[in-house]
């Protein structure tokens, strides 16, 4: 019997009066387990469930607290709690959405009759629009790093492959040398719940990664001790070790504040948006779109077609004499 067979038959045979701290944990096993979910994402619900838990504990003062006395009521208390700490919108519509997916699972396991977040009324967010650069900033801004020194090769190579696949951060520091297929210019690359897709990249791309791979990437391995080395990673820090996504989010720092006119508010995350964005303009299809980004829902990816209609109508109002 698997995992997800023995979480399953655990959870079926709770009794109603079951306490919050064990079916939290059941349900975090679940999303590891059967849904598959990223590291990101399950530190996402552990945290918000878990501050869920500590509220309801802290205001009736005992040590755990049985779930079949949670109500909407309950949760819109803490709803009104986040918000007078002046939690953002955004964060407490995420938190309420942790827990809409708890109490579903609840039900669906028969441990829970209804699903009472759903009685909670989601607050009203201002969707923003990606922030992304034009073709001309964008390359621009990839071709900063300079190329005369190991670090800048490194980082070339990891600015032309986020641009040139639409990659996730998180995706790019998991690849590994059997991932890339350097004849074909394609790329694996696993995505959220274990998902994998396979993306093409350009020519250009393909250079600066091998310029790095044959240059640098040699050096930075003899930096770290044997034992320690990840001989399939693709791009490592100098010492030798797999980077991080954090590294990969102040590398983009250090040099989008050496390009004085582009906008700042420029993250990793950034070049994943552009990507889109510059497909979308030249008349890529968004379902194609949807594939190469990974998105399980169309929805997901029609934000993109928002941000070139806004294009769309600064390029009318700047140039038509009615406008």
């Amino acid at each position: 019997m698997d995992n997800a067979e023995r979480l399953k038959l655990s959870v079926v045979h709770f009794p109603l009066s079951i306490m919050l701290e064990e079916l939290l944990k059941q349900f975090l096993q679940h999303l590891r387990y059967e849904r598959n979910v990223s590291q990101h994402t399950l530190r996402n619900y552990s945290s918000d469930l878990e501050q869920f838990r500590d509220y309801l504990l802290a205001k009736g003062k005992v040590s755990d607290i049985a779930v079949s006395e949670i109500d909407h009521l309950t949760i819109r208390e803490w709803m009104a709690s986040l918000h007078g700490d002046n939690k953002k919108k955004t964060s407490i519509a995420r938190k309420l959405a942790s827990l809409r997916t708890f109490f579903q699972f609840l039900v669906r396991e028969g441990v829970q009759e209804n699903n009472p977040a759903k009685l909670v009324a989601t607050p009203k967010v201002e969707r923003k629009l990606p922030t992304h650069l034009s073709v001309e900033d964008t390359i621009r801004f990839i071709e900063t790093p300079d190329l005369q020194t190991d670090l800048g090769r490194r980082d070339r190579a990891i600015l032309e492959f986020l641009w040139a696949t639409g990659m996730r951060v998180g995706e790019l520091v998991g690849l590994n040398l059997k991932d890339i297929d350097f004849r074909e210019r394609l790329t694996r690359v696993t995505g959220k719940r274990k998902k994998q897709r396979i993306l093409p990249f350009g020519e250009p791309a393909l250079q600066a990664l091998m310029f790095y791979l044959n240059e640098t990437r040699p050096m930075f391995l003899n930096n770290c001790p044997p034992s320690e080395r990840d001989d399939q990673a693709v791009f490592l820090n100098y010492q030798g070790t797999r980077i991080t996504t954090r590294s990969v989010g102040r590398m983009v720092d250090k040099y989008i504040k050496l390009c004085t006119d582009i906008n700042r508010d420029i993250s990793p995350h950034s070049l994943r948006h552009s990507f889109a964005t510059h497909l979308l303009d030249s008349g890529a299809d968004l379902r194609d779109i949807q594939e190469l980004l990974g998105h399980a829902r169309l929805s997901t990816t029609q934000i993109y077609t928002q941000v070139s209609m806004e294009k769309l109508i600064e390029v009318y109002d700047r140039a038509h004499p009615k406008a």
